[in-house]
């Protein structure tokens, strides 16, 4: 398949934060774009200002014409989180429609590229991040397809200038539906591979398997930079020719010396087989910050970029919104947004809160994302969660979920052991903070919805009173 070959793109689901990568990057290209989505969002407002139109009710009635009048040149791109009863998509496959997965797409683009693939449970969207950046800030042609809105590019999406067979492409290796098999990269990354999506790959063995068909993909004289704590079987079908380097914090071919913690700035000197990076300075809080920026450190010098040329991209590096973003920091309050949802991420984000915050009494808001999640690591979710000193938990986020009998957040509040927890609707959040003021630092956590409640808390704080900006 050639993309050369179609005309016309249309989206099923176009709103997901890969997606509309996606559907960005053909508007860039100059592909007329069209897509359906089951929300309206800032993210799918945002794109139809830049002139994609999108709808948002299940109807073959809202297909546009071009798209209806020319089946042999529409390209239709699927997102896996639309459901099997979907009309349109049902119509589409009944009248012979090219439909790809965004992930069959993303293969496509970055099959005539230089790939630089960030994959693994957490981790992957700052890391892609990171390495798009240094690479962009230092002058390399470069495009980059995220998994969040990097605040440095206010995009989840970098167009480099050149063609895309002449440039490095960045890409979030997703392990979610096996997506990530469909890249072939010259680079990866793996800076996780924890049980998770258990509801896709049964048990974590055949998630480990996956994985390792995904690094047997690098291709030979590549390299591949692998966190030290991972599986030691991952890289076993690594091909020939393929340079391997792991890396952790404290120990691996490429480690930290001298980390200092210095206000929200992290300091420290990178050690790296391809030569030692002396006083690195981060503005993106969190030790596991830290760790994703030595790998895009190792990714860049991979590429030839300067160790002048890295330490100046990493200091200008503004970080990912919804990872360690701060919000909101007077008067005595911080309050701070993080994507984690998982429970080694929220393991990673409370270490590096107390951290930093070590006398403070931490408030978190915890959303659930996903009924077999929660089922299968309630434990763990309640021992992360432990550490905060008042912990709220929301309702489950279903995304792509019908509810299971039992599986409730309730599952987590028995088993959390901090001195206040409670269970509470989205709803009643800002009128709870009016209540009970009793924190120094506040968190919202989690990958649903709880988003919406940013500019709600943040107002709050600003003017101790409800109500949007």
């Amino acid at each position: 398949m050639k993309l050369e070959d179609y005309s016309y793109i249309y989206f099923l689901g176009i709103g997901g934060i890969g997606m509309s990568a996606l559907a960005r990057w053909f508007r860039a290209k100059g592909f007329p774009v069209w897509g359906y989505d089951k929300t309206r969002t800032a993210l799918t407002q945002a794109l139809e200002q830049e002139g994609i139109a999108v709808h948002y009710e299940d109807d073959v009635a809202h297909l546009p014409q071009e798209v209806l009048q020319h089946k042999d040149q529409t390209l239709v791109v699927l997102t896996p989180a639309i459901p099997a009863e979907h009309s349109e998509w049902a119509y589409l496959k009944e009248q012979g429609y090219t439909i790809k997965k965004r992930s069959e797409v993303l293969g496509i683009i970055t099959a005539s590229a230089y790939t630089v693939a960030v994959a693994g449970t957490h981790g992957k969207t700052t890391t892609s991040s990171i390495v798009a950046h240094l690479l962009h800030h230092a002058g390399v042609a470069c495009s980059a397809f995220l998994g969040g809105i990097a605040t440095n590019l206010n995009s989840n999406l970098l167009i480099g200038k050149g063609e895309t067979e002449h440039e490095v492409v960045v890409v979030e290796a997703d392990e979610y539906d096996r997506s990530f098999l469909t890249l072939f990269p010259e680079i990866a990354i793996v800076t996780s591979a924890d049980p998770d999506h258990l509801d896709i790959y049964g048990d974590k063995e055949e998630m480990i398997r996956t994985f390792q068909r995904f690094i047997s993909q690098v291709k030979p004289g590549g390299f591949l930079f692998l966190h030290e704590l991972t599986d030691a079987r991952l890289a076993e079908q690594v091909q020939p020719g393929v340079q391997v380097y792991k890396y952790s914090l404290k120990s691996g071919d490429a480690h930290v010396q001298q980390l200092q913690v210095n206000g929200h700035w992290f300091e420290f000197d990178a050690v790296s087989p391809f030569g030692n990076i002396a006083g690195l300075r981060l503005g993106v809080p969190g030790f596991h910050n830290v760790e994703n920026t030595l790998a895009a450190i190792l990714a860049a010098q991979a590429l030839q970029v300067s160790a002048p040329g890295i330490k100046a991209g990493v200091e200008a590096f503004t970080g990912v919104k919804r990872r360690f973003e701060f919000v909101y920091e007077a008067g005595g309050k911080v309050y701070i947004d993080d994507y984690a949802h998982h429970p080694k991420e929220i393991d990673a984000f409370m270490e590096s809160l107390r951290a930093l915050y070590p006398s403070k009494r931490i408030k978190v808001i915890f959303q659930p994302h996903l009924f077999t999640r929660t089922r299968d690591f309630a434990a763990e979710f309640a021992e992360s969660l432990s550490k905060a000193d008042e912990l709220v938990l929301l309702d489950i986020y279903p995304a792509r979920e019908k509810p299971l009998p039992g599986v409730t957040s309730h599952m987590i509040l028995e088993q959390a052991n901090c001195p206040v927890k409670e269970l509470m609707h989205k709803e009643e959040i800002v009128e709870n903070l009016l209540k009970n003021g009793d924190f120094d630092v506040l968190a919202t956590v989690g990958a649903g919805d709880i988003d919406t409640l940013v500019k709600p808390i943040r107002n709050f704080l600003e003017n101790n009173r409800y109500g949007l900006e």
